[in-house]
């Protein structure tokens, strides 16, 4: 499965990273020097450096003894030149300090890399980045991919990432770069667990599939509230380009037969009613065939599970080649589905 079909809700297809969040103008949990602790003013904050969440402060200490005075690790990492302003600024995030947590330190993170997400527009929205570790030489060593949830219109806010269990020599880490930015509203954010929407339903994109140009991505639906929640028909969709703006030109088809066949979705629609903790799936499918014109890329895709329904905007990162066509099947229920038991249900409407 390429990078570029991976979608926000699968956490398994992403490697150790986690972001440690703070809010502009408040004492950040960022490691190393000023750059990584700018408050939004411009004045230093004095805080003092911390492994990054998500990693053991003293993993790298034997668990059946405690670490004395003398031997107790620094929990400091060691801050490294940024070679390059090249790759450290992708739209609204930008690279202010990468460290190395060595052995001294007692952190498991290999390395981390202090950001800043600033939220240049006019709601709150949540951010998806994706940091990429390299050597000296420019190979890429790892991929670190995590969601900044809710940031404000006009704020900053900081963030660190760690990078754990490496694709490469962690050792040869000397800078990081930003590969990609993807930011939903807020209140569209794609959710496969956790505490119920007011809408009484996860919505989200799986990581999908490729072979030979032909793409597939699931859409998923969970009932997370307490009342039977009612599909007949295709989810209603909207191609988003980069910038967010509608994506004209592409043919969007009932059922996939027209795409390619033996993939699901190609029956005609039926009735599905989902009681509490069951689910649904929609299958989307094209080709990233180019020919004669310009290749279209939908990163985005608002879906709205049913007429009247509040959207979720989901990232499949739609790379549609010249086709002009999209191919969605109906929703169907999806059998295999366990309920997850930490679900927090919501009330909903009447359907």
């Amino acid at each position: 499965m390429p990078t570029s079909l991976r979608a926000l809700p699968a956490v398994p297809a992403v490697l150790a990273g986690v972001l440690l969040l703070a809010a502009c103008g408040s004492e950040s949990a960022s490691p190393g020097g000023d750059a990584g602790r700018a408050r939004g003013d411009g004045g230093a904050v004095g805080v003092e450096a911390v492994c990054p969440s998500g990693f053991s402060q003293y993993g790298r200490v034997a668990a059946s003894a405690e670490p004395s005075a003398g031997s107790r690790p620094s929990g400091a990492p060691t801050p490294l030149p940024l070679p390059s302003t090249d790759g450290t600024v992708e739209g609204d995030v930008k690279v202010t300090g990468l460290y190395a947590w060595g052995d001294d330190s007692g952190c498991e993170a290999d390395f981390s890399a202090d950001l800043a997400v600033t939220n240049r527009g006019t709601e709150k929205a949540t951010y998806t980045v994706t940091v990429g570790f390299f050597s000296a030489s420019g190979s890429i060593v790892d991929h670190v991919e995590q969601t900044v949830a809710s940031v404000g219109p006009g704020r900053t806010v900081k963030a660190t990432v760690g990078m754990g269990t490496s694709l490469g020599d962690a050792s040869e880490v000397s800078n990081v770069k930003v590969e990609k930015v993807r930011s939903v509203p807020a209140d569209e954010t794609p959710s496969a667990s956790g505490p119920c929407p007011a809408s009484g339903v996860h919505v989200y994109a799986d990581e999908g599939d490729a072979a030979m140009g032909l793409r597939v991505v699931g859409l998923h639906l969970v009932n997370c509230g307490t009342r039977p929640y009612r599909l007949d028909g295709y989810p209603e969709l909207e191609l988003l380009d980069e910038d967010h703006d509608t994506v004209d030109g592409v043919r969007i088809l009932h059922g996939t037969d027209r795409i390619s066949t033996g993939i699901g979705g190609a029956g005609g629609p039926q009735p599905v009613v989902l009681r509490p903790g069951e689910a649904a799936e929609a299958t989307l499918a094209w080709r990233n065939t180019t020919g004669f014109g310009d290749p279209v890329h939908a990163p985005y895709v608002r879906v709205a599970a049913r007429p009247g329904a509040r959207p979720v905007t989901v990232m499949p990162e739609l790379d549609l080649g010249t086709t002009g066509k999209l191919g969605v099947g109906p929703w169907e229920k999806d059998e295999t589905f366990r309920s997850d038991a930490g679900v927090t249900p919501r009330p909903t409407a009447a359907p």
